[in-house]
């Protein structure tokens, strides 16, 4: 593992740097974060300011529409953003950090030349059309069906928790095309456009007021066998590269932003007096080593990806798996901290408290990251 930086790589963050500093004061003031069609349109402009700037799919293979950046690269680029407090992808993080990467490493050509594009300009929003309610945490239990009839599939069924689902303009979508196949080798990967008959978006409101998830109910949805992305039956290892890029560095930049916040509630504490319980202290230098380590975690996965072609591997799981738990444990600790402030819900840190306990279910249920650190990284054998 290499953690120092190259000549060529100080240089690029100099003038990402630069780029921010003149950017960032001609956004417009940011909407209300419970509209979700102003913030699609906030995090859409910002898009295409990156896109006119060369910013935009950055690591993304030059063939694919990006600027062919390396991993590291792409990880100064996270962290600059977000010391710079620049906007997180929003609505656009499907399509930029799940659809995309799909489709430029298992699209057709004439895919990739379809759907990357507007991607990378902010033009189409894509939405994740994964999860199910009957499947809980097994994905490969999932029940929608897609069957073929001429050039298209016919999809009849329902999913939950699909991230921006109602500003969307495509969905990556999971179906299952031969019901008799062992669960994981039946599931097909499709693009559905959002605005075909027969589809229903239902919002979900969250503990946190938020409605960034929908139900998405599909009433014999006619797809083209076009959008298929892979082999029909094949979705399942097309999921897996999917999978790969949600938890290799999708979550870097929430990283650095705990580190602010830790480094926040340590100065509240020293304001308010919390500072002086001994307890509290240790908890929050615990908290600054756990953040320490997660950070050289990403550094060390980064040059794994590096050096196998960009696809990141298992390692995001274990980055992952121990995140999740070490965002709740900051949140938990910022309560304490804020005292009874913390029942303030106007508040960011009272937000994101709430948001945190999600994490151990949201790109992969704690249990599931132990599966795979267990059987693909320990090579434990597969339990019964």
């Amino acid at each position: 593992m290499d953690l120092t930086y190259t000549e060529e790589e100080e240089a690029f963050r100099a003038g990402l740097r630069g780029w921010l500093g003149t950017a960032l004061p001609q956004l417009p003031p940011r909407p209300d974060p419970l509209d979700w069609p102003a913030r699609r349109a906030y995090d859409t402009t910002w898009q295409r300011m990156l896109y006119d700037a060369g910013y935009a799919g950055l690591h993304w293979p030059e063939a694919a529409g990006g600027r062919g950046a390396t991993p590291t690269q792409h990880l100064i680029y996270l962290e600059e953003t977000e010391k710079a407090g620049a906007p997180y992808v929003g609505a656009n993080f499907v399509g930029l950090l799940h659809a995309g990467p799909t489709i430029a490493a298992e699209g057709t050509p004439g895919q990739r030349a379809r759907w990357l594009p507007p991607v990378l300009r902010g033009d189409e929003v894509w939405c994740q059309g994964f999860s199910e309610p009957d499947a809980g945490s097994d994905l490969a239990a999932l029940r929608t069906r897609a069957v073929r009839d001429g050039d298209d599939y016919v999809v009849t069924g329902s999913k939950i928790w699909t991230s921006h689902a109602e500003v969307a303009d495509w969905c990556e979508l999971l179906v299952r095309t031969d019901p008799d196949a062992p669960k994981h080798r039946g599931i097909t990967w499709l693009a559905l456009p959002m605005d075909a008959p027969g589809i229903t978006v239902r919002p979900l409101r969250t503990l946190a007021g938020s409605a960034e998830f929908a139900e998405v109910f599909l009433d014999e949805v006619r797809v083209p066998v076009a959008n298929r992305v892979g082999a029909e039956n094949d979705g399942w290892r097309v999921t897996m590269v999917t999978l790969s890029f949600e938890r290799g560095t999708a979550f870097v930049g929430e990283v650095v932003a705990c580190r602010r916040t830790l480094a926040g509630l340590a100065k509240t504490a020293q304001a308010n007096g919390s500072w002086d319980d001994d307890a509290l202290r240790r908890q929050l230098g615990r908290l600054n080593a756990e953040f320490t380590a997660l950070w050289r975690l990403t550094q060390w996965n980064v040059s794994a990806a590096q050096r196998g072609g960009g696809v990141p591997g298992v390692g995001g799981s274990v980055f992952k798996l121990r995140y999740s738990h070490a965002r709740q444990e900051l949140f938990d600790t910022a309560a304490r901290v804020l005292g009874p402030d913390a029942l303030d819900l106007g508040r960011d840190l009272t937000l994101d408290r709430l948001s945190s306990l999600s994490y151990t279910i949201a790109a992969g249920t704690s249990q599931i990251q132990r599966n795979i650190v267990a059987e693909r990284i320990l090579g434990l054998p597969k339990g019964r």
